[in-house]
């Protein structure tokens, strides 16, 4: 954005502050995402047959040990941008089907 550009609104008019505990989730929301493994994470499970993938598939990917990746997707699962799902002796990894759209848009 060139300088003399004018700044974007921190608000839309007429909106209400961001409350506190709001603040304090979007505060957590930030920070699960903030890492860069955990972005290609989300990325890799993204860009997965049917947008899900397990820790050994993700580790490969990366080219990670598997409890790096298991590190990083229990911080994505607390703040509920992942979904563990068990299906025999595998456990598949989703994002979040009401946090997908902000996914996407963040990955763009």
């Amino acid at each position: 954005m060139p300088l003399s550009a004018p700044m974007p609104a921190a608000s839309e008019p007429g909106r209400s502050p961001l409350g506190r505990s709001s603040a304090e989730e979007l505060a957590r929301t930030l920070r699960a995402v903030a890492d860069p493994t955990r972005l290609q994470l989300l990325s890799v499970v993204l860009g997965s047959a049917d947008g899900r993938a397990t820790v050994g598939q993700v580790a490969e990917a990366l080219g990670l040990r598997q409890p790096t990746v298991t590190h990083h997707v229990r911080i994505l699962v607390e703040d509920e941008l992942l979904v563990r799902e068990r299906e025999g002796k595998y456990v598949w990894l989703s994002v979040a089907a009401d946090r997908l759209a902000a996914i996407e848009d963040l990955l763009r």
